[in-house]
């Protein structure tokens, strides 16, 4: 063979890393690309109001009281005193807070007694009582 011509099966001494270069250099282009494109957006001068009322009142919040006694407000676990210090807080952000309370079926009534009761204390006229309809 002649000297000048190399092996087939001669083993390389270096990776050719370009390719694997390339391809970071793509991702990162596509990975400016898409996250100034979400910032950007429309600008407005939005005009003054004399009503500071918000024309969209918060959601309702539910309350759920499981099996075993835990009670919980928009899914979170609280306890009796968070529970009222939280209600109390949205109430005053909307005076006409609605209230849909949860109650699993083997609950204690003492639970759904004494959350009733922080609902009235509150006074949050708007409670309302998840049930299961059953078929006829």
């Amino acid at each position: 063979m002649s000297e000048g011509v190399k092996e087939e099966n001669q083993l390389y001494d270096e990776i050719n890393i370009t390719p694997m270069l390339d391809l970071a250099y793509v991702l990162l282009v596509i990975f400016i690309i898409m996250t100034t494109a979400s910032v950007q957006g429309v600008k407005v001068q939005t005009p003054n109001t004399v009503n500071s009322a918000p024309l969209a009142k918060p959601q309702m919040r539910a309350i759920t009281i499981t099996s075993d006694g835990a009670v919980y407000l928009d899914a979170y676990p609280v306890d009796m005193a968070t529970l009222e210090s939280r209600l109390a807080e949205y109430k005053s952000g909307n005076p006409d807070l609605p209230v849909v309370l949860k109650g699993d079926a083997a609950a204690h009534f003492d639970k759904v007694s004494e959350v009733l009761g922080i609902c009235k204390k509150l006074d949050i006229t708007e409670v309302g009582l998840v049930t299961k309809r059953v078929a006829e």
